[in-house]
This record gives C-alpha cells, structure tokens and sequence, in this order.
C-alpha cells in the first residue's frame, strides 16, 4: 500500500516539476528530484546514492542559475552594474506580479536601470533583451533538467 501512495506521489511530483519549469512560481526541478526520492522508496525503482546526488546537485545548481542566468544576460548584451541590479530589482519585485510579472520583471528593471545610467533607449532595450533572453536560457536548463529526471523516473517503472 506505501507502494503505491509513495509511486502516486512521485508522478505528482514530477508532473508539478515540469509545469514547474514554465511557472515560476513552483520549482521545476526540485520537484521532480522529490518524485525521483519518492519513487525510490518503493518497489518500482531503486537509484543508487551517487545517482540522488547527482540529481540532488543538478537540481539545486539549475535552480540556483535559473535566479543568475537573467543577471549574465544583461551583462552579456552590454549592460552595466546598474542594468544588472535593476534585473534583480526587477526579479524581486516580479516575483509578487506573477509568472508575467518574473518574465517582465527582468526586462523591465534592466531597461529602467540602463536609462538611470545612460539615457539611451535603444542601448536600454538591448540590456533589457538580454536579461528577458537570460530568463528565457534558464527555463531552457530547468526543463532539460526535468525532462532528464522525468526520464530516469519513467525508465525505473518500465524496467
């Protein structure tokens, strides 16, 4: 009977972990490492340690690069110190608007911090882009992370 609140669980918690990926506001990753542990308390699948730490780690790197890689996206395309604290304003404070508001956020805080240091539009908007396309790598990451687990997780039921 654990077997299968336990199997039920990890599904749950990997579906979360993929729609994780595409709303900010759950975490994709670690969620689907939870299904991962979940599933591996079970008769269904076993994982070795070195295996949940491994995946351990992806999770917490990926979802620490997911809050860093928006930031290195505004200095890649130019931005100075003041677009890239202004994409980390802008994150923060996003982050109480909604999935919209963590996806303008960035871009918006990054284009206001570039306009505080240089009045240029058009050099705004490019450090602007490149924190909107930082954000955008890091829900790249966060579902090759998921869909990697997702992966290993269904591989553990079927063999």
């Amino acid at each position: 009977m654990t077997d299968y609140v336990l199997l039920t669980l990890g599904i749950i918690l990997t579906i979360l972990g993929i729609i994780g990926c595409l709303v900010p506001v759950l975490p994709g990753p670690p969620l689907n490492f939870l299904g991962l542990l979940a599933l591996h308390f079970t008769r269904f699948g076993h994982f070795t340690g070195a295996t949940l730490i491994t995946f351990a780690s992806i999770a917490l790197a990926v979802s620490i690069l997911d809050y860093l890689v928006p930031v290195w996206g505004t200095k890649k395309f130019g931005g100075s110190k003041y677009g890239t604290r202004g994409a980390t304003v802008g994150l923060i404070v996003g982050l109480f608007f909604g999935p919209a508001g963590i996806i303008a956020g960035p871009l918006i805080g990054a284009f206001v911090g570039e306009m505080i240091f240089r009045d240029d539009t058009n050099y705004a908007l490019k450090a602007g882009l490149g924190s909107l396309i930082g954000f955008l790598a890091g829900i790249g990451l966060k579902l090759a992370a998921s869909f990697i687990m997702t992966f290993y997780f269904v591989r553990a039921l079927i063999v």
